[in-house]
């Protein structure tokens, strides 16, 4: 029997922002000592009060408008409740009745909602001496939870929808989205019915906490698998959470799934509903969105030159896009933009490969460019006679200091109104760094270090 697949995906991306989600404590992914930033608020001391981050509120409005969905006008929290090691109230602070944003689309996938909660604190085990631990730096942090639609119907789909929602987080600024940090979860909602009963949905199954691409995908197909099996041996499938044994490479479970009224929700009596529109700086955010991914693959296919898998590694890598639009911008003619954009594309990537942040100097790339010399003499240039940006950045305050004592005269010219000497200092620099230093760095760390003197 043929059998149709039904998959919906629940994504949880922690915003970037500089504190919690009700709290002033630091919101900090990369912290590595336990409980450090912690407060009363977020450890749930009792007599403790919530306040909101608005900052956090404005990223998933701007997300929101991003993929096309409705923004409410009214909005509140309300209480999710369930106890776990890892929820200090017994109750999470997230959305029901009221999310933020309804409907929307992204990669052709239909958007039920995106809505804000808190995340949870992280229980640590330590199987050997059966002990678990809890670290409570994450408990609190602001977590945008985005539902789609249970329309997706296959593994690879899926996969390609969260890829995409990564993208997307990552060029508005609202996630870095890494999901070896847990800044990206994925659950899949997984079902499948006999495909001449188009209409009817098969009993779904929900696996957590799936923490690749590569993981999303071979799970969903896993799964699939499993319940095909069940099916034709006359067995039923039973609604449940299950989890992913990456080692093993299959779903296992954990616990029968919970619906939403099992959960008790019911709205935070000391959080205050909300009248986005009423609100200033919730106005108007579509100013502030930049170019979108999408935009960008069809602002990059009418040059007429890039392959789809070399806009693809443009779209991918935002440093490396942004090094090619300002390149772009400055060589101006067709041939060269395309000369810039092979070597751009094959040797530059290459060697960010071994050196993650290296990145040739803007004017000395284009200026070598714009020479014309035979390609290979113009890659070994570039590669051999630029210094990395990133290295050169680092090394700019001594720049600024050597050039500052090397020019005593210039310095009090400048100190006493003569602004030429500042570009005469700019230019000293640029020499002594053999071209490889940003200029417009160069300028602001002299200026501030002058005038703070």
């Amino acid at each position: 029997m043929e059998y149709q697949p039904t998959i919906g995906l629940e994504i949880h991306a922690e915003l970037a922002t500089a504190s919690k989600m009700f709290c002033a404590c630091r919101n900090n992914p990369d912290e590595k000592e336990p409980n450090r930033n912690v407060c009363p608020i977020c450890l749930a001391h009792p007599g403790t009060l919530p306040t909101l981050n608005r900052e956090a509120i404005r990223q998933v409005l701007r997300v929101g408008l991003a993929v096309g969905g409705t923004l409410a006008d009214l909005t509140e929290w309300d209480r999710k409740n369930y106890f776990y090691p890892d929820i200090p109230k017994g109750y999470q602070i997230s959305q029901y009745a009221h999310p933020l944003v309804t409907g929307g689309e992204l990669n052709g996938v239909k958007l039920t909602r995106l809505h804000l909660e808190e995340d949870t604190a992280t229980s640590k085990h330590d199987r050997s001496d059966e002990h678990s631990l809890v670290d409570f730096n994450r408990a609190g942090v602001p977590l945008l939870e985005l539902v789609t639609e249970p329309v997706i119907k296959s593994a690879k789909a899926a996969g390609d929808f969260a890829r995409e929602l990564q993208l997307l987080l990552r060029y508005l600024g609202a996630s870095g989205a890494n999901m070896e940090k847990g800044e990206l979860r994925v659950e899949a909602n997984i079902s499948i019915a006999p495909a001449v009963s188009s209409s009817a949905l098969g009993t779904k199954v929900e696996v957590k906490n799936l923490n690749s691409f590569r993981a999303v995908e071979r799970a969903i197909e896993y799964e699939l698998a499993r319940q095909r099996a069940l099916l034709e041996k006359g067995e039923a499938v039973t609604q449940e959470t299950r989890g992913w044994d990456e080692v093993k490479q299959e779903t296992f479970s954990q616990r029968q799934k919970e619906s939403s009224h099992d959960y008790r929700y019911f709205p935070d009596p000391d959080l205050p509903k909300l009248r986005l529109s009423q609100i200033p700086e919730f106005q108007n955010l579509e100013s502030s969105l930049p170019e979108l991914p999408w935009q960008k693959r069809e602002r990059l296919a009418k040059l007429g030159f890039l392959q789809k898998q070399d806009i693809e590694q443009l779209v991918g890598d935002l440093t490396l896009a942004d090094f090619f639009d300002r390149a772009e911008a400055e060589l101006k003619e067709p041939e060269l933009i395309k000369i810039a954009a092979n070597i751009i594309l094959n040797d530059i990537a290459g060697k960010r490969k071994k050196e993650a942040d290296w990145l040739p100097e803007l004017n000395y790339f284009v200026e070598t460019i714009r020479r014309r010399l035979p390609l290979p003499q113009t890659r070994n240039s570039i590669l051999s006679g630029a210094v990395a940006a990133v290295a050169a950045a680092e090394s700019l305050p001594d720049l600024v200091d050597e050039v500052i004592a090397a020019h005593p005269a210039v310095v009090a010219d400048f100190r006493a109104g003569k602004q030429a000497a500042l570009q005469f200092l700019v230019g000293q620099g640029m020499k002594a760094s053999r071209g490889a230093a940003n200029p417009e760095i160069l300028q602001k760390l002299l200026t501030e270090k002058l005038r703070s003197a």
